[in-house]
């Protein structure tokens, strides 16, 4: 009887980079892979385990499925990913139910850990870090019009706040030209939009090549016949050079939006961040990109409640989102994360501080990201059709200011049908905070 596999992946593109190779090194060792986890004989639970909110969703999903076993077809549970990497010993022992944790070293013995699981072993491998593959093959979970590029492996910057570096081990990019090759297929499987990510994307090649690469990269990128959009992620503002800006503002096919987490502006909070920038190297690199490439979306990441902030340096930090007005933001209440520097600061805030600081940074935001919106009312955008909603009856797709599963949609109606992965022009004739709504003008199929 053929096994059934099924994968629930949770987290960051990533972290869904490593779910589909690990889908591949299943598939290819005989298991059937099912994208419906209720027939499934077998479960993998990639898990998120950065902050207390994504390791609590890791949690409750690997209980719900322990607690499904013996019901339908389930008889085996198997957690591989960050959390398990981050809480080796914990894991099993809080967690008996499970049958099967990896550490992000082991991924590579997955099938074989089932295959043991099936037949009543109890399976718990780990590896050094630096033996999770970098290269191999994987099996799309995205919509055929759409991947990501994962360049590099691990993080060296090293931010009081963060556990990545700890959970994922150093900084390790990809050579060049697994890179691009990789890139080829994905283009000849019919993906029109190429999302590059790394935990730090403007730091590639460093470590293999002595300076970032990320520049020539791209342009070797869009040489690759296939894709509409490459969408660069994760761009750290340190990094951010003259060079890689002029390869955005001269590529058309590079997407005209730029991820850049800063976390915090005022300079004293930033070094206790362990963050490379200081508040005026910040203005100065947002005025740059701006420059360079003037009809850019910018996003931004930001942390509030980090451990000693005073209402004096949060107030800083929401009179810069009302200057600066990023196209896009995202602010988070500072998780205390155990085995983190920042975790052992004096001076931690209380949640309802954090959280409450939080929300008032993204009130504003808010304020901000409809008056962007509403300076599309009649104009024309470029829209990636994404599906039909037959609830409101329309279309909805992404523009080339919105990046997958992060920022806002397009809602628009049309004359004529239209399949996901094709683009068109819609002119905007409404707009709410997060969303434009429009009817298509003209037709721009690829």
């Amino acid at each position: 009887m053929t096994i059934k596999v099924g994968m629930v992946s949770l987290g960051c593109p990533k972290n869904q980079v490593d779910a589909e190779m690990l889908l591949s090194n299943m598939s290819n060792y005989g298991y059937a892979i099912t994208s419906n986890p209720e027939e499934a004989d077998v479960v993998v639970i990639n898990t998120c385990g950065f902050i207390e909110s994504a390791k609590q969703e890791s949690i409750d999903t690997i209980l719900d499925f322990c607690e499904r076993k013996g019901q339908g077809n389930l008889k085996c549970v198997v957690v591989t990913g960050c959390l398990a990497e981050r809480y080796q010993q914990e894991l099993a022992k809080e967690i008996p139910e499970t049958d099967v944790v990896l550490g992000i070293g082991a991924n590579g013995e997955i099938a074989k850990a089932i295959e043991q699981a099936l037949e009543g072993k109890k399976v718990a491998a780990f590896a050094p870090k630096c033996e999770l593959a970098l290269n191999g093959d994987r099996m799309l979970t995205t919509p055929p019009y759409l991947a990501y590029l994962k360049i590099a492996e691990g993080c060296n910057n090293c931010c009081t706040y963060c556990a990545i570096p700890s959970i994922r081990g150093p900084y390790r990019s990809r050579e060049m030209e697994d890179i691009l090759k990789e890139a080829r297929w994905l283009a000849e499987t019919g993906v029109k939009e190429l999302v590059v990510v790394a935990q730090d994307t403007t730091r590639y090649g460093e470590d293999l090549y002595g300076a970032s690469k990320l520049p020539q990269l791209l342009e070797q990128l869009c040489e690759i016949e296939g894709f509409h959009w490459i969408r660069v992620l994760y761009c750290y503002p340190e990094r951010i050079t003259d060079e890689l800006l002029d390869v955005i503002a001269t590529q058309p096919k590079i997407a005209k939006y730029l991820d850049v987490p800063i976390q915090h502006i005022n300079t004293s909070v930033l070094k206790r961040m362990n963050r490379r920038s200081t508040k005026e190297e910040i203005l100065d690199v947002i005025q740059k990109i701006r420059t360079k490439v003037p009809n850019i979306t910018l996003r931004t990441s930001l942390i509030a409640g980090f451990p000693g902030e005073t209402e004096e340096q949060f107030e800083e930090l929401v009179e810069f989102v009302k200057q600066v007005k990023f196209d896009r933001m995202g602010c988070f209440a500072y998780s205390q994360e155990e085995g983190t520097p920042a975790g052992r600061m004096p001076e931690q805030l209380e949640d309802a501080v954090k959280q409450r600081r939080a929300e008032l940074v993204m009130l504003e935001q808010q304020t901000i990201n409809g008056e962007h919106n509403r300076a599309l009312l009649g104009k024309t955008i470029e829209v990636l059709v994404e599906g039909f909603d037959y609830d409101n009856s329309c279309y909805y797709g992404r523009s080339e200011a919105d990046a997958p599963e992060i920022d806002g949609t397009v809602l628009f109606v049309s004359e004529q049908e239209h399949d996901a992965g094709e683009f068109v022009t819609v002119k905007i004739i409404d707009a709410t905070e997060y969303d434009l709504m429009g009817q298509v003008v003209q037709e721009e199929t690829e």
